[in-house]
């Protein structure tokens, strides 16, 4: 039976907090546990064919699409693109007839699926640019994975009101007719078909949880992969002494500057830079994804040591080598 194989529902992170869901004895709640012990689960190898095979499809069943752009931001990596990875949350409620999902995220996604009691999923698509998985589907539902990412047999879309275009056509192709309903997410969720009763029970399969798709020979993003570096040695946070440490040797590779001296002061030394969120590269270092906004960094990069790679994102970067200093923000 479908509800002794499912260990999850998808609650609280999945739903608004004004949509009240009635728990099952036998389902956990739902909540991301960060790194998983668990080992990659591989999916999508891009070969073949751009069809579901033997697939038989009712007389009547929903075609489904949903997506965004992006999802909501998680703390761990599923690819080496550098992109920040994201999940996005579907429910799929439709008690009338079985449901076919097209997924589509341009960033790489995590797609953690779960359902009503009464729903049955016939196949799902997941596409994108960026790397695509699956959670939460039992493995004898139809899964194809087309993105960019892995040159799929089906190219690759994603779901968005400036996208729709290219829905219809990958649906005739797959399924035979257009799709029924598109379902745009928000803040990383999206219910699909009906609206969700008041006592209504959502499950999801154990089988593929989201952590399941940890990368891990990718850093973990933003501030939690700048710690990650602290702790394995590769950095260490900055201090005034080492912002002095470029004044002095900008000073010092130009001890003449072309500008004139201040009354009582004399010549400006050159400003120090700034020591927001800053830290010194020790080692070999790779730029964890998403150091945007809020998340950006400073980084010093000691004589020696070498420059790290990826995407510093909108990071100030100071060259202890070359004496420049690369970023948006650089002073």
């Amino acid at each position: 039976m479908m509800s002794r194989r499912i260990a999850l529902t998808l609650v609280g992170l999945l739903l608004a907090p004004s949509i009240p869901v009635a728990i099952a004895e036998e389902l956990i709640p739902f909540e991301l546990r960060g790194q998983s012990k668990e080992k990659q689960v591989p999916q999508g190898s891009g070969a073949g064919t751009c069809s579901f095979g033997e697939l038989k499809l009712p007389q009547e069943f929903m075609i489904y699409a949903a997506g965004s752009y992006t999802g909501r931001e998680i703390h761990f990596q599923i690819d080496q693109s550098g992109h920040q990875a994201t999940q996005i949350d579907v429910v799929a409620n439709s008690i009338s007839r079985p449901v076919v999902l097209l997924l589509g995220a341009y960033e790489p996604t995590i797609w953690n699926i779960g359902w009503s009691s009464e729903t049955k999923i016939l196949a799902v698509l997941a596409s994108g640019y960026h790397r695509q998985v699956v959670a939460g589907l039992p493995k004898n539902v139809p899964l194809l994975i087309s993105s960019y990412d892995n040159k799929g047999p089906c190219g690759y879309f994603y779901v968005s009101e400036e996208t729709l275009g290219s829905l219809n056509p990958i649906s005739r192709r797959l399924f035979g007719r257009p799709v029924d309903q598109v379902f745009l997410a928000k803040s990383g969720q999206a219910i699909v078909g009906n609206p969700l009763g008041k006592d209504i029970k959502l499950v999801t399969s154990p089988e593929t949880p989201p952590e399941s798709f940890l990368d891990k020979s990718a850093p973990l993003a933003g501030s939690l992969g700048l710690e990650d570096a602290v702790t394995r040695g590769l950095l260490r946070r900055a201090t005034s002494a080492d912002a002095e440490a470029w004044v002095n040797a900008l000073s010092e590779a130009n001890p003449t500057p072309d500008i004139p001296p201040i009354a009582g002061k004399g010549t400006p030394r050159p400003r120090q830079p700034s020591l927001h969120n800053a830290f010194v590269v020790l080692k070999e270092f790779v730029y964890p994804a998403g150091l945007y906004g809020g998340n950006l960094a400073t980084f010093y990069v000691p004589k020696g040591v070498p420059m790290p790679m990826g995407d510093p994102g909108h990071s100030s970067v100071y060259d202890f080598k070359t004496l420049r200093c690369k970023g948006a923000i650089c002073r």
